[in-house]
């Protein structure tokens, strides 16, 4: 570095940010369709022309969020530190473990799910609940394999991606029955 440099403040370079998000969630053997699969289990119910297409847009669309791409790496990365037993005792042995009454990472998968709104938080206790698809696999502890993080941040993400439907579909039936998506005047 030279010298003039050092009065460079830090700037972070999102493209990368989002680049590193989605190569981690890759090489954790997360697919965008395994989410989306989530996303059609939790709104197919109340849209049923919903397509896989526009599950795998909403995903996408919550992955851009940068405050998403911090949770993605934050929680990948502890997990894999878990994974080597590079943590601190009792942290290695609570996440090696994924001890029941730790609770961060839900704690880190709420702030995902808050991205779009508190029927995110609903969306979400029903797929952790449920556990189906990629949920399941992540949470087969046989696989040698720490998903302590994961297993919450995909249920997050696909529950936020649920709400960011659920609110667009509201918004496209209010302007298809209103013209609209202003609050219409009172009687």
């Amino acid at each position: 570095m030279a010298e003039n440099d050092t009065n460079i403040p830090y700037s972070l370079n999102s493209k990368k940010v989002a680049e590193a998000t989605r190569s981690l969630l890759h090489k954790r053997g997360i697919k965008l369709e395994e989410i989306a699969e989530l996303v059609m289990i939790l709104q197919k119910k109340y849209y049923p022309n919903l397509t896989m297409e526009e599950c795998i847009e909403n995903v996408d669309a919550v992955l851009s969020k940068r405050e998403v791409q911090n949770a993605v790496l934050t929680g990948i990365q502890l997990d894999i530190l878990a994974e080597e037993g590079n943590l601190i005792s009792p942290l290695q042995e609570m996440l090696a473990n994924d001890e029941g009454l730790y609770g961060v990472d839900e704690v880190l998968a709420f702030s995902i799910v808050n991205v779009y709104g508190s029927i995110g938080f609903t969306n979400y206790g029903y797929i952790d609940k449920l556990k189906p698809g990629i949920l399941e696999q992540l949470n087969d502890k046989s696989s040698g394999r720490v998903h302590t993080f994961l297993d919450d941040i995909v249920g997050a993400v696909a529950a936020a991606a649920s709400s960011r439907i659920a609110h667009r579909k509201q918004a496209d039936r209010e302007i298809e029955l209103y013209g609209t998506t202003e609050e219409l005047p009172k009687d």
